[in-house]
């Protein structure tokens, strides 16, 4: 069985007096309040050392941990679904994700993936990640079209996660920001960490945050905005998103992370994870695959052309 996953915040000025309940559910979109009511009752929440009761009201600088318990066993169903495989063979499948489209179940929401369409489509994946996400090495958010690779056994899971970890994984993005980037290309090193203003999102912070690096270079210029590419040094939550923001540059139709008043001729932010090479896990064969922009993004930048 897997270990459990150790959470631990401090408690910042501004957050005293909230419920322990209310905090812990708003730190993670993945997690639901009854859900985190009853890690509360079995006693997998402590702040200062001691565990506590559900309407526990915090203290400035409370020391908070949670232990966040291994899947259990759900019948996650196979669905049969249009899938766009790019590659496949007995170790790894490589698929081209739609946009609006959730990699792998979580609480509550165990239908609709694509983990539930791989299911359908093949009976063989790996089982490292548990039953919520098997076979899912690494994933792209919901609304970020493009590239996904997925371990058919756990060998190949081992060898793709290892990949990532040392960084050789080619992954490059196209996007669309909002603002005319002057400079032809940059790289933003910049740690990425939950956002103590608002926990369900990420930020540039300095403090219980991770290394975190992208590298872009501007390919077409617009009125009003860029078309970047983008390369993954590392693999944040929400890491290109974040650090566009960061920067001055958000993404165009992100909801979470750009302008309040989102563009309505996408849906979505304007992220499309185009390219994506690794060494196959039992060949060591390199191999690299890319799939052109969604027609939404072509359409939008076309639109954006004919503004001058």
């Amino acid at each position: 069985m897997s270990a459990f996953e150790l959470y631990d915040w401090v408690v910042e000025p501004g957050e005293e007096g909230e419920r322990i309940d209310k905090f812990l559910a708003e730190a993670s979109e993945d997690w639901t309040r009854s859900q985190i009511q009853k890690w509360i009752k079995d006693g997998l929440v402590h702040v200062n050392g001691e565990p506590v009761k559900g309407n526990y009201r915090l203290s400035t600088e409370d020391e908070i941990t949670l232990k966040v318990p291994p899947a259990v066993e759900l019948n996650i169903q196979a669905e049969e679904m249009d899938l766009d495989v790019v590659y496949e063979d007995a170790d790894v499948i490589v698929v081209n994700k739609p946009r609006g489209l959730v990699v792998h179940p979580a609480a509550g929401h165990y239908s609709g993936t694509l983990v539930n369409g791989l299911m359908h489509h093949c009976k063989d994946l790996s089982g490292i990640n548990g039953v919520l996400r098997p076979g899912i090495v690494h994933r792209i958010d919901k609304d970020t079209s493009g590239l996904i690779m997925v371990a058919k056994n756990d060998k190949a899971h081992l060898s793709l996660a290892e990949q990532l970890k040392d960084h050789t994984v080619n992954r490059k993005y196209i996007a669309l920001v909002n603002g005319v980037i002057p400079h032809e290309k940059g790289t933003i090193d910049a740690p990425i960490g939950r956002d103590p203003k608002n926990r369900q999102q990420m930020a540039v912070v300095f403090e219980n945050a991770k290394h975190a690096v992208t590298h872009f270079v501007v390919m077409e210029r617009f009125k009003q905005h860029t078309q970047v590419e983008l390369k993954l040094e590392t693999g944040r939550t929400h890491q290109i998103r974040v650090h566009m923001k960061y920067i001055g540059y958000p993404l165009v139709g992100d909801p979470k992370y750009g302008p309040k008043s989102v563009d309505p001729r996408i849906e979505g932010q304007a992220l499309h994870a185009g390219t994506l090479g690794f060494q196959h896990p039992r060949t060591g064969e390199y191999l690299e695959f890319t799939v052109p922009v969604p027609t939404d993004m072509v359409e939008l930048m076309e639109q954006l052309r004919q503004l001058g």
